[in-house]
């Protein structure tokens, strides 16, 4: 396994992260199971939200793996708030609430990252940031994060937040590739041209914030992974045939794409099977070209201007 200083902190974390969405249904045995085997791969970093199953999956984590310091200090924890029902909510108040939560639930003191779950058009960043110094003089969280903000929302929270933001959760995937394709065709007049982030990745790169890329295997939102899918037969061509050159699954050169990029993402997995991390995890140890790097990016239906 490959590690990372994530923002250029002191927090050194796995390259892939086990994403815990889905846990919520999982029996405890089998999210213990999980876990051992997540962290037997050296996997050190697990990705919550207060949304997730309405707190249930950061309440079953922490029952599967018998919380204690010991147990704790093993393992790096991030999880995420902002995202009600039927609204967003970044208000200092809410902030201070959900953290409260999380920690109750997860049965640990603190949080190595919190992340601000999706952006509220009505945030007040002096709040956040008043909230923010709270939770950090406390010792409650340890590190801030974003999620799918663009460099100007970011830049805002900056102005008034003391605490350097280190994450930024964005989604992307070979099938899901807007920062990338904005980057390729610039003064270009097409769609692909269209900016429509704001340049964020190269305004992680220049911040030292590390983008971490959820629904890596998936494309649309939520519409399903696009592994075997018959929507991509060309993508799938190509990843299975790297994927025997290298002796791996496809799953793990899709991953292995991501991880290549000098950006040095970090991958936030959802699977809730043993088997498909043991796979997915081989994608640290993948070292893709420059020319199989491109021509799995235009087997998703890319084109290089």
């Amino acid at each position: 396994m490959r590690y990372i200083n994530m923002g250029g902190s002191e927090l050194r974390a796995s390259v892939i992260s086990l994403g815990c969405m889905r846990i919520s249904d999982m029996d405890l045995k089998d999210i213990s199971e999980l876990v051992d085997q997540t962290l037997e791969l050296g996997i050190n970093l697990f990705d919550h939200a207060d949304i997730y199953g309405g707190g249930k999956a950061e309440e079953k984590f922490a029952q599967a793996i018998g919380m204690n310091p010991a147990i704790r200090e093993k393992i790096l924890i991030q999880s995420k708030c902002g995202i009600c029902r039927g609204y967003y909510d970044l208000s200092g108040k809410h902030i201070l609430d959900s953290v409260d939560g999380i920690l109750k639930r997860l049965r640990t003191e603190y949080l190595d990252v919190l992340i601000l779950h999706r952006p509220d058009t009505l945030m007040e960043p002096e709040e956040i940031a008043a909230a923010f110094e709270k939770l950090k003089l406390s010792g409650k969280v340890r590190y801030f994060g974003v999620s799918n903000m663009n460099p100007m929302q970011i830049e805002l929270l900056s102005k008034y937040v003391k605490q350097k933001l280190i994450i930024n959760q964005l989604q992307f995937s070979v099938a899901h590739t807007s920062f990338i394709d904005s980057g390729l065709n610039v003064n270009m007049v097409n769609s692909s041209g269209v900016d429509r982030d704001g340049g964020v990745l190269e305004y992680c790169r220049l911040k030292n914030i590390t983008i971490q890329a959820w629904s890596p295997l998936q494309y649309g939102f939520f519409e399903g992974t696009f592994i075997g899918n018959e929507k991509y037969p060309k993508l799938n061509q190509v990843l299975d045939r790297i994927a025997k050159e290298k002796g791996v699954t496809s799953s793990a050169v899709a991953i292995a794409w991501i991880l290549r990029h000098p950006t040095k993402m970090q991958a936030v997995v959802g699977t809730t099977k043993k088997r498909r991390i043991v796979e997915i995890a081989k994608a640290a140890d993948i070292e893709l070209s420059r020319p199989e790097w491109y021509e799995i990016y235009c087997a998703a239906g890319n084109k290089l201007p």
